[in-house]
């Protein structure tokens, strides 16, 4: 065969080839493996397969080190989503994934299509989605550009979610200028299937028929996952025809449309056309099967007139499947595709060749082997350099601030900790009517019940980026960690976790340590806490003129609940409460919210993880929520205890007082974030039996005010009191302000 296979082509060259985002190493490969040069299809369908979105060719390496089974898994990582076992014949399968450079570009199609991407992951597999989450990073408040990616970014996933029916109940948002020229949106799914009703991109066999579902292919996101394994610079915005159009209207029906041929024995494999479109679905269905594919480019549903191979190949058009059916089922498919009004097409068939093999108007344009293509991609151990330990801060060199009511009332109006209410306010939280609390009510995690029984998920995502910054490895423990009592704050037993890893460009050593120090502490601290990976995504070359982000491995996590009748969120504190401290206080202020919201300072290293700490202190509180004894409780992170208790207050509307220890400096005891921690608030008869059995260390820390609509701190000797009226106007007025310009 010769390297005129398509006549229609350009030349291709070395010079092509880094044109594409491959090294010359990589092109040299590609020349071996096939023994001549690629034409420009054959090229493009290399450099979106070898891209680093799709081939994780710097990270495989390390991610193997990421736990990934148990006896709860059913499927790990390698399939479109992870999927655990939830009791009576049902799994729980979910992932969460990236869409940070094309939510850059454009803010409302790239957090738009971020989220009917991950919900095609989840529905892949047959489930029903139930809920979305996300995890969105932005640049400092004062960037010009970061009001109008706050307001594109919440408009596009509340736009998509709304329109498609599935809630949005939960997630995070932070600002920090590290993110001033690259921002994060994180998106998580999960849904709900029964065990026995999995599908998988797995299980093709030679001569079934491949078919291609949803919407038809146009030149939207072409080459959209080779951008996003390249860092911007100044003309980032040239891009923007690389980013995809998402319509959720169409998603709703490809749900359906899939889900009721799920309803019969009809599909061998299925795939969702995500980054690299048609060639990641058809590369990714042939290399697991063991099988050949060969598709008939003419067949493809088109919405633009004269397309190229080329252009087919590497579309992103959003809302599209590729299924391999039984061989004699097409008509029974076909037909459940024209009553949802969605295109259906047979494209191809499945060979034992080993090959992907692409025809266009007649000529072969395309004769590739698969295994370069997949399992023999590029794999990369790059080096890596360690940064050096960060020197410790020492209490007394903070000065203890000069009024602690007016601290706490920094810290609450700050923007990571201020409330996120005009946010949330524009997604749909309670369509489908299962959302049992969520991020108004719940604070730690969002439950979801499981339709038709007294069962729930509970769903969070966390991740501290200033902590993995200033040392990846206890940083990757955090993640993990918080995301651990997240969960059991809200009674729930923690299942498993899925991960997005957004770090910079892998090719420089201090980045590429930060990965590698990150993922060893995730691991650490997946295996103490019983929480396998099973799903995941990584994003790398998160970075805009060499100036990367802070590494920020995002961890979504879910529990079963077994009875929703038991369960407790930060808003249940009942007048004349006692509320106990659960876990070790040392008043640990590097890397604190304090440090660098009232001092300006953001040094000294992150607090430690003890996980077996994490794990004691966790199932006490778990069994307390069992027996009915907690009324509210919360996970004690950014902020410290005060922001907890005022956090607890504000959800509860009741008053709190707190007291710090006289025998040591108040600020770090109050506004420190040693880990391992919860505020739990209880009834008075119960805290003293409480306190005398409990076999993790526990304090009380303060009373729920049976009166005064108040929070009162007593520190050195002097007691500062807020009305809670004056927190909350701090605390939800922030954001509002900010959108509107204030």
């Amino acid at each position: 065969m010769t390297d005129t296979l398509d006549s229609t082509a350009d030349a291709v060259t070395e010079a092509t080839a880094l044109e594409h985002g491959l090294s010359k190493d990589e092109y040299a490969v590609i020349l071996d493996r096939l023994g001549r040069a690629p034409n420009r299809v054959e090229l493009g369908i290399f450099s979106v397969m070898w891209s680093e979105h799709c081939s994780y060719k710097s990270s495989r390496t390390h991610l193997a080190k990421l736990p990934t089974t148990g006896p709860q898994v059913i499927q790990g990582p390698g399939e479109n989503a992870g999927v655990v076992d939830i009791g009576d014949g049902q799994a729980a399968i979910f992932k969460m994934e990236s869409h940070n450079h094309p939510s850059y570009i454009e803010p409302y199609q790239g957090a738009a299509t971020g989220v009917g991407g991950i919900l095609r992951d989840v529905f892949t597999m047959g489930a029903r989605p139930v809920a979305l989450m996300n995890a969105l990073r932005f640049g400092s408040p004062d960037h010009p550009k970061t009001r109008q990616l706050v307001n594109g970014v919440v408009a596009g996933i509340g736009g998509y979610g709304n329109c498609v029916g599935v809630p949005t109940v939960g997630g995070e948002t932070n600002f920090h200028a590290g993110y001033d020229g690259n921002i994060l949106v994180n998106a998580m799914a999960v849904g709900i299937a029964d065990q026995d009703k999995i599908f998988y991109a797995r299980g093709a066999e030679p001569g079934q028929p491949i078919v291609y579902v949803g919407s038809k292919t146009g030149r939207d996101g072409i080459h959209g996952a080779t951008m996003a394994s390249a860092e911007f610079d100044d003309a980032s915005d040239e891009k923007r025809p690389t980013v995809q159009v998402g319509d959720p209207f169409t998603e709703k029906l490809l749900i359906e449309a899939c889900l009721e041929l799920m309803a019969t024995d009809a599909i061998a494999a299925i795939q969702d056309m995500g980054a690299a479109g048609l060639t990641s679905s058809s590369v990714e269905m042939a290399d697991k099967g063991g099988v050949g594919v060969e598709l008939d480019l003419d067949q493809v549903p088109q919405r633009e007139a004269d397309m190229t191979a080329y252009e087919m190949m590497l579309s992103e058009s959003q809302e599209r499947m590729l299924m391999i059916l039984k061989p004699g089922r097409e008509s029974e498919a076909e037909a459940i595709f024209d009553k949802w009004e969605l295109d259906f097409a047979v494209i191809g068939k499945t060979t034992d060749s080993g090959r992907m093999v692409l025809t266009h108007k007649g000529e072969t344009v395309c004769d590739i082997p698969v295994a370069p293509l997949a399992d023999d991609a590029p794999k990369y151990d790059r080096p890596y350099t360690p940064q050096p330990k960060t020197a410790p801060i020492k209490a007394e060199d903070i000065p203890e601030p000069a009024d602690y009511g007016q601290a706490l009332l920094t810290l609450l109006a700050s923007p990571d900790l201020a409330s996120k209410r005009w946010i949330w306010e524009q997604y749909d939280r309670h369509v489908m009517a299962d959302t049992v609390a969520n991020s108004e009510t719940q604070g730690d995690a969002a439950i979801v019940r499981i339709h038709g029984t007294n069962k729930g998920l509970a769903i969070t995502t966390d991740c501290t980026p200033r902590y993995c910054k200033a040392d990846p490895y206890e940083g990757g423990k955090q993640a993990v960690a918080e995301a651990y009592r997240n969960l059991c704050a809200v009674g729930a037993t923690p299942l498993a976790i899925t991960d997005c890893l957004n770090f910079g460009n892998p090719e420089r050593p201090e980045i590429m340590a930060q990965f590698v120090g990150c993922v060893d502490g995730m691991a650490e601290a997946c295996r103490a806490l019983g929480m396998p990976v099973v799903s995941g995504n990584v994003s790398l070359y998160n970075e805009t003129n060499g100036v990367a982000i802070p590494p920020t491995p995002a961890v979504g996590a879910v529990g079963l609940i077994e009875d929703l009748d038991k369960v407790v969120g930060i808003g249940g504190a009942k007048a004349g409460d006692v509320l106990l401290l659960v876990g070790e206080t040392t008043g640990h202020l590097g890397q604190s919210l304090y440090l660098r919201e009232i001092h300006g300072r953001e040094d000294g290293p992150p607090p430690p993880v003890d996980l077996e700490a994490e794990r004691r202190n966790g199932e006490f509180v778990r069994r307390l929520i069992a027996k009915g004894l907690a009324h509210a409780v919360h996970d004690v992170s950014d902020g410290g205890v005060a922001v907890a208790a005022a956090e607890m207050a504000l959800a509860s509307k009741v008053g709190v007082a707190i007291t710090a220890r006289h025998d040591r400096a108040n600020a770090p005891d109050l506004f420190g974030e040693d880990q391992g921690r919860f505020m739990v608030s209880v009834g008075e008869s119960d805290a003293r039996a409480i306190l005398d059995s409990a076999d993790v260390t526990v304090t009380e820390v303060g009373r729920a005010l049976p009166s005064e609509a108040v929070i009162m701190i007593e520190a050195a000797g002097v007691v500062s009191r807020i009305p809670l009226a004056d927190l909350r106007a701090a605390h939800e007025g922030w954001l509002p302000g900010y959108m509107r310009g204030r």
